[in-house]
């Protein structure tokens, strides 16, 4: 990590090389969290844990600075952790292995981190300064985000003072952003009655694999393959044609945030069926690999499988599938106020069988997102009804709102005017279709002026991931401009 850690600007990467020795999935940021806690004791700084983790951190202004508006700086500590299916990385226990790639840092077999591992390490790196002029500065770094936003949507008021926020968390340098959409959950329980193995069938594994995946907010509209839906479509297919085809277990995607790149289905068929078992798939996969030509890499296979404990009795199989056909997935509508913005959508991202107390069921985990509140919980019931007339137990949790846009936001204006002061360019102000945090820190802190910006960061949420190195070099000089063109108290 050393060649990381000497990238320029040293002061950034040097705290991201050290972040990514440290592990840090979501809803498991204790060592990061400490880590981070002792850095900021060892340096003198206000340090203090609020009430559910996240970390809030004041450093005073400079001299010189004393007059300037206090400025809150935001990013969060967690990851998303995604890897190869040919990886044995342990995201609990091993560190990230980052590399240089040409103009881009990316990871070996996993997601890298830079999301939001770059923000964090520019927080930190301003915070350890001692030459850099600036405000009396505030940071707050959540945990959580990527599984639940926990510590935005737990923060209490009183712990800040400022009325600015910088947010360190979009993907696009020479972009800034004053709106994101909303979110939530969409949880299904479908059970389903197990049978023995018809005598006489052989099993077999479905794999599909090599999908781009991506972030399920920012590449829901780019048209790229769920291989949820795709192993679905090959399944059904095949069960038209043979009908004494049986399921006997499924496991498709990971993540709810993450457009799922691998399923893994366990099906079986009678032994004298195999050929023909096998003409389907390579016909179904001939059309699929035409229909998503920007999945170069798309890999379904049908291989021998152990033989299965049970299988899906053929009432509840064909609940299953047809359940899974209904699920929309992808992109609902795109937004009438701003071109070429997604404004509702779906992700089918878990799929799996389980047995759960003696009882067999299909485990399905969705994210609905919208840029409205009202479409979100709207939609979020349109894809729960697709499960629920096939006889399963739904539920919408973790609902988070959006982040409503403010173009007369002052802190905009100044931003604008520092990027073309800093590039001779004018910057792009967009609206994301992803969940920021500053729509549930608006919450406790309804003063806050906010806006979000990043350096250029691709394939979040997959194991190609990776951060473009002049744009962080770009990202960290645009950051020390803005901070200080921080005007004085009125």
């Amino acid at each position: 990590m050393s060649n990381i850690a000497e990238l320029n600007p040293t002061p950034l990467w040097k705290h991201f090389a050290k972040l990514c020795e440290i592990p840090r999935p979501s809803k498991h940021e204790d060592r990061v969290v400490e880590y981070i806690v002792d850095f900021c004791k060892e340096r003198g700084l206000d340090v203090q844990l609020d009430q559910v983790g996240n970390i809030i951190i004041k450093k005073p202004a400079t001299p010189g600075m004393e007059d300037r508006k206090i400025l809150a700086m935001q990013s969060h500590v967690d990851m998303v952790p995604q890897k190869n299916a040919d990886s044995d990385h342990d995201f609990l226990t091993d560190p990230i292995r980052p590399q240089i790639d040409g103009e881009w840092v990316t990871a070996t077999g996993t997601t890298l981190g830079a999301d939001n591992g770059i923000g964090v390490a520019a927080i930190l790196a301003l915070l350890e300064s001692t030459d850099i002029p600036h405000p009396a500065l505030e940071a707050l770094l959540t945990i959580d985000e990527e599984a639940g936003m926990t510590g935005a949507k737990n923060l209490q008021p009183g712990y800040f003072d400022a009325d600015l926020l910088l947010n360190l968390d979009t993907e696009d340098e020479g972009e800034l952003y004053v709106g994101c959409a909303g979110g939530v959950d969409v949880n299904a329980t479908l059970p389903y009655s197990a049978a023995t193995v018809p005598t006489g069938h052989k099993p077999f594994k479905l794999s599909v694999r090599g999908l781009r995946g991506g972030h399920s907010g920012l590449d829901i509209d780019k048209g790229r393959g769920n291989a949820n839906k795709i192993a679905n479509r090959i399944i059904d297919a095949a069960s038209r044609e043979i009908t004494a085809l049986r399921i006997a277990a499924l496991d498709g995607g990971s993540l709810r945030n993450a457009i799922p790149r691998e399923s893994f289905s366990t099906i079986t068929v009678p032994t004298d069926a195999e050929a023909k078992l096998r003409e389907i798939v390579a016909a179904e996969s001939a059309v699929i690999a035409r229909e998503f030509d920007n999945e170069a890499k798309l890999d379904i296979a049908l291989d021998a499988a152990n033989a299965p404990a049970s299988v899906m009795d053929k009432a509840s199989q064909r609940k299953v599938i047809q359940a899974l056909r209904a699920c929309p997935s992808g992109v609902e509508r795109m937004s009438t106020a701003l071109e070429g913005i997604a404004d509702t959508s779906n992700n089918l991202a878990r799929v799996v069988t389980e047995e759960v107390d003696g009882q067999h069921q299909v485990r399905i985990q969705c994210l609905v997102r919208s840029l409205s509140d009202s479409a979100r919980d709207q939609h979020g019931l349109n894809v729960a009804a697709a499960f629920e007339l096939a006889g399963a137990e739904t539920s919408l949790d973790n609902a988070y709102p959006g982040w409503t846009p403010n173009m007369q936001s002052p802190l905009l204006a100044l931003m604008k005017d520092v990027y073309k002061e800093v590039t001779g360019a004018e910057p792009e102000v967009k609206v994301i279709h992803a969940g920021l945090e500053c729509g549930l820190l608006a919450k406790p802190y309804p003063n806050w002026d906010m806006v979000s910006f990043g350096p250029t960061i691709r394939r979040a949420h997959s194991p190609e991931e990776r951060v473009h190195i002049e744009s962080v070099g770009k990202f960290w000089d645009y950051f020390l401009k803005v901070v200080q063109a921080i005007p004085a108290k009125a």
